[in-house]
Protein backbone atom coordinates (compact mmCIF):
# COMPACT_ATOMS: atom_id res chain seq x y z
CA UNK A 1 0.00 0.00 0.00
CA UNK A 2 1.23 3.40 -0.67
CA UNK A 3 1.38 6.23 2.50
CA UNK A 4 -0.30 8.67 0.68
CA UNK A 5 -4.20 9.05 1.31
CA UNK A 6 -6.55 6.22 -0.43
CA UNK A 7 -10.06 6.58 -0.16
CA UNK A 8 -11.23 4.28 -2.62
CA UNK A 9 -14.52 2.19 -2.53
CA UNK A 10 -13.68 1.29 0.29
CA UNK A 11 -13.47 4.82 1.80
CA UNK A 12 -10.57 6.12 4.24
CA UNK A 13 -7.91 4.05 4.85
CA UNK A 14 -6.30 3.31 8.71
CA UNK A 15 -3.32 2.13 8.68
CA UNK A 16 -2.50 -0.03 11.77
CA UNK A 17 0.91 -0.15 13.01
CA UNK A 18 2.76 -3.00 15.15
CA UNK A 19 2.71 -0.45 17.89
CA UNK A 20 -1.47 -0.98 18.15
CA UNK A 21 -0.68 2.59 16.42
CA UNK A 22 -3.86 3.92 13.90
CA UNK A 23 -2.83 6.59 11.42
CA UNK A 24 -5.62 7.95 9.30
CA UNK A 25 -4.29 8.40 5.98
CA UNK A 26 -6.76 11.07 5.11
CA UNK A 27 -5.36 13.62 7.32
CA UNK A 28 -2.21 12.02 8.18
CA UNK A 29 -2.69 11.66 12.28
CA UNK A 30 -2.76 9.23 14.76
CA UNK A 31 -6.72 8.34 15.68
CA UNK A 32 -7.85 5.95 18.48
CA UNK A 33 -10.29 3.49 18.66
CA UNK A 34 -12.62 6.18 19.83
CA UNK A 35 -12.47 8.42 16.87
CA UNK A 36 -13.10 5.16 14.69
CA UNK A 37 -16.04 4.60 16.94
CA UNK A 38 -17.24 7.93 16.05
CA UNK A 39 -16.67 7.68 12.51
CA UNK A 40 -18.80 4.04 12.28
CA UNK A 41 -21.55 6.64 14.07
CA UNK A 42 -21.37 9.41 11.55
CA UNK A 43 -21.35 6.10 8.81
CA UNK A 44 -18.25 7.12 7.38
CA UNK A 45 -16.54 4.61 5.34
CA UNK A 46 -13.47 2.94 6.09
CA UNK A 47 -11.16 0.16 6.03
CA UNK A 48 -8.16 -0.89 8.25
CA UNK A 49 -4.86 -1.97 7.21
CA UNK A 50 -2.24 -3.85 8.98
CA UNK A 51 0.90 -1.63 7.95
CA UNK A 52 3.27 -3.76 7.33
CA UNK A 53 1.15 -6.85 5.48
CA UNK A 54 -1.36 -5.15 3.97
CA UNK A 55 -3.89 -6.93 5.40
CA UNK A 56 -7.69 -5.85 5.69
CA UNK A 57 -8.08 -5.98 9.48
CA UNK A 58 -11.17 -3.83 9.94
CA UNK A 59 -13.31 -6.83 11.31
CA UNK A 60 -10.94 -7.50 13.87
CA UNK A 61 -10.93 -4.07 14.74
CA UNK A 62 -14.51 -3.46 14.88
CA UNK A 63 -14.72 -6.06 16.81
CA UNK A 64 -12.30 -4.55 19.45
CA UNK A 65 -14.61 -1.57 19.29
CA UNK A 66 -17.78 -3.37 20.59
CA UNK A 67 -15.17 -5.27 22.89
CA UNK A 68 -14.37 -2.05 24.36
CA UNK A 69 -17.61 -0.54 24.77
CA UNK A 70 -19.39 -3.61 26.32
CA UNK A 71 -16.42 -3.25 28.86
CA UNK A 72 -17.05 0.55 29.68
CA UNK A 73 -20.71 -1.01 30.84
CA UNK A 74 -22.36 0.49 27.75
CA UNK A 75 -23.59 -3.72 27.37
CA UNK A 76 -26.09 -3.81 24.21
CA UNK A 77 -25.45 -7.76 23.31
CA UNK A 78 -26.94 -10.02 25.82
CA UNK A 79 -25.06 -12.98 27.03
CA UNK A 80 -27.74 -15.36 25.84
CA UNK A 81 -27.16 -13.77 22.60
CA UNK A 82 -23.77 -13.85 22.57
CA UNK A 83 -24.05 -17.66 23.60
CA UNK A 84 -25.99 -18.41 20.91
CA UNK A 85 -23.35 -16.66 18.50
CA UNK A 86 -20.55 -18.47 19.87
CA UNK A 87 -22.71 -21.39 19.19
CA UNK A 88 -23.48 -20.40 15.82
CA UNK A 89 -19.16 -20.85 15.27
CA UNK A 90 -18.71 -23.98 12.90
CA UNK A 91 -22.39 -24.83 12.25
CA UNK A 92 -23.97 -25.44 8.54
CA UNK A 93 -25.78 -22.44 9.25
CA UNK A 94 -22.78 -20.39 9.54
CA UNK A 95 -22.55 -19.11 6.38
CA UNK A 96 -26.08 -17.26 6.70
CA UNK A 97 -25.65 -15.78 10.05
CA UNK A 98 -23.95 -12.48 8.79
CA UNK A 99 -26.72 -11.26 6.57
CA UNK A 100 -28.71 -12.32 8.52
CA UNK A 101 -28.05 -10.22 11.27
CA UNK A 102 -27.23 -7.39 8.74
CA UNK A 103 -30.78 -7.47 6.94
CA UNK A 104 -32.02 -7.80 10.50
CA UNK A 105 -30.30 -4.52 11.94
CA UNK A 106 -31.12 -2.88 8.89
CA UNK A 107 -34.97 -3.92 9.55
CA UNK A 108 -34.76 -2.60 13.00
CA UNK A 109 -32.96 0.94 11.50
CA UNK A 110 -35.81 1.81 9.33
CA UNK A 111 -37.95 0.64 11.83
CA UNK A 112 -36.32 2.79 14.35
CA UNK A 113 -36.79 5.62 11.73
CA UNK A 114 -40.33 5.11 10.83
CA UNK A 115 -40.86 5.34 14.96
CA UNK A 116 -39.19 8.76 15.71
CA UNK A 117 -41.21 10.32 12.76
CA UNK A 118 -44.57 8.93 13.59
CA UNK A 119 -43.97 9.91 17.42
CA UNK A 120 -42.68 13.52 16.51
CA UNK A 121 -46.01 13.91 14.03
CA UNK A 122 -48.25 12.51 17.04
CA UNK A 123 -46.69 14.89 19.17
CA UNK A 124 -47.42 18.03 16.84
CA UNK A 125 -50.62 17.23 15.58
CA UNK A 126 -53.12 14.55 17.17
CA UNK A 127 -54.05 12.92 20.26
CA UNK A 128 -50.50 13.89 21.91
CA UNK A 129 -50.68 17.51 20.30
CA UNK A 130 -53.25 18.89 23.28
CA UNK A 131 -51.62 16.90 25.87
CA UNK A 132 -48.89 18.32 25.24
CA UNK A 133 -50.04 22.10 24.98
CA UNK A 134 -51.60 21.32 28.23
CA UNK A 135 -48.53 20.49 29.51
CA UNK A 136 -46.96 23.30 28.26
CA UNK A 137 -49.43 25.38 29.90
CA UNK A 138 -48.80 23.75 33.35
CA UNK A 139 -45.08 24.14 33.21
CA UNK A 140 -45.11 27.61 32.85
CA UNK A 141 -47.44 28.76 34.92
CA UNK A 142 -45.66 26.50 37.25
CA UNK A 143 -42.65 28.14 36.33
CA UNK A 144 -43.87 31.37 37.06
CA UNK A 145 -45.62 31.31 40.47
CA UNK A 146 -49.12 31.45 39.02
CA UNK A 147 -51.49 28.60 38.34
CA UNK A 148 -52.46 27.16 35.09
CA UNK A 149 -56.05 27.64 33.34
CA UNK A 150 -58.05 25.56 35.03
CA UNK A 151 -56.44 25.37 38.47
CA UNK A 152 -58.46 26.88 41.34
CA UNK A 153 -55.98 29.98 41.89
CA UNK A 154 -53.67 30.39 44.77
CA UNK A 155 -54.73 31.80 48.28
CA UNK A 156 -51.73 34.67 48.24
CA UNK A 157 -52.49 35.05 51.94
CA UNK A 158 -51.52 31.34 52.98
CA UNK A 159 -48.80 30.33 50.43
CA UNK A 160 -47.96 27.22 52.76
CA UNK A 161 -51.42 26.58 53.10
CA UNK A 162 -50.83 23.16 51.61
CA UNK A 163 -47.71 22.15 53.44
CA UNK A 164 -49.99 23.19 56.79
CA UNK A 165 -52.72 21.20 55.59
CA UNK A 166 -50.53 18.04 54.75
CA UNK A 167 -48.27 18.26 58.09
CA UNK A 168 -51.57 17.95 60.12
CA UNK A 169 -52.69 15.39 58.24
CA UNK A 170 -49.46 13.84 58.26
CA UNK A 171 -50.09 14.30 62.42
CA UNK A 172 -53.83 12.97 62.50
CA UNK A 173 -52.06 9.43 60.87
CA UNK A 174 -49.44 9.58 63.32
CA UNK A 175 -51.70 9.43 66.22
CA UNK A 176 -53.86 6.99 64.33
CA UNK A 177 -50.80 4.63 63.80
CA UNK A 178 -49.73 5.28 68.05
CA UNK A 179 -53.49 4.32 69.01
CA UNK A 180 -52.75 0.88 66.93
CA UNK A 181 -49.70 0.03 68.08
CA UNK A 182 -50.30 1.18 71.80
Amino acid sequence: MAASASTGDEGLIIKKYANRRLYNTETSTYITLEHLAEMVRQKREFKVIDAKSGEDITHNVLTQIIMDEEARGKAMLPVNFLRQLIQLYGDSMQAMIPGYLEASLEAFQRNQSQFRDAMAGAFNTGPFAEITKRNMELFTAAAAGGTAPGMPPRDAAKPNSDVADLKAQLAELQKKIDKLGG
